[in-house]
């Protein structure tokens, strides 16, 4: 944008000499104040949507910050997994198995109830019912990187989803922990330490090869 600014410039300034034309402040300044016009709304209109991309920034910064302290448990960790037309935030393979880890960075409300409420069947955040479910979400995305296990290593292992909330209260039915996990990332270290031993050393080091293998060719793709 700042070239071709420079070049109507500096194709002005020549019109005006070579035509001998008289300076043109009105029109000039007509047409910036249209373009400045145009450029503000579109800045407004994105505004909300660079507000979602920094939260959901930040976000992933603090929930791969906690993830990085389970390498000292044994855990592998893998960011950003691609799958088809979707990607998985977080993958966990250690002692107590594969986790796909999706993270919501929804804005809280200023007042009133913050909370997301997950009954087993239905959540909310804030009292409402998202649009995209994301328990189904992270059911799916799990669904997918079974597949993707059994088919690169053969063996058929358990994956479990995790959908975190950064900075919300979480409240979980007990009887649904069986089949996800709705946490705030601060509470995945002591779900984890909870549960059994379901993969031994070189059970997780077969896993993380294939997923490594995997997420570089999948990178390698999309350069």
């Amino acid at each position: 944008m700042l070239a071709v600014f420079m070049i109507a410039t500096a194709a002005l300034e020549w019109f005006r000499y070579v035509t001998k034309s008289p300076p043109t402040p009105l029109l000039v300044s007509a047409v910036a104040a249209s373009f400045a016009a145009l450029a503000g709304w579109k800045l407004w209109r994105a505004l909300p949507k660079l507000k979602r991309l920094r939260q959901g920034i930040e976000g992933e910064r603090v929930v791969g910050e906690y993830l990085a302290g389970l390498r000292s448990r044994g855990y592998r960790v893998f960011h950003d997994v691609v799958g088809p037309r979707f990607n998985l935030d977080h993958v966990l393979v250690g002692p107590a198995g594969v986790f796909t880890v999706e993270t919501k960075t929804w804005s809280k409300p200023s007042r009133g109830d913050a909370r997301v409420v997950f009954n087993g069947e239905t959540l909310t955040a804030a009292g409402h019912v998202p649009d995209r479910d994301p328990v189904t979400q992270a059911r799916a995305q799990a669904s997918w990187l079974r597949t993707l296990i059994l088919e690169s290593t053969g063996r058929t292992v358990g994956v479990f989803p995790v959908v975190v909330f950064p900075g919300w209260f979480v409240e979980q039915a007990a009887s649904s922990r069986e089949k996800v996990w709705v946490l705030e990332p601060k509470a995945l270290p002591s779900f984890l330490e909870q549960e059994p031993l379901r993969l031994r050393n070189e059970d997780v080091q077969l896993i993380a090869f294939h997923l490594s293998r995997f997420v570089r060719s999948t990178q390698g793709s999309t350069t």
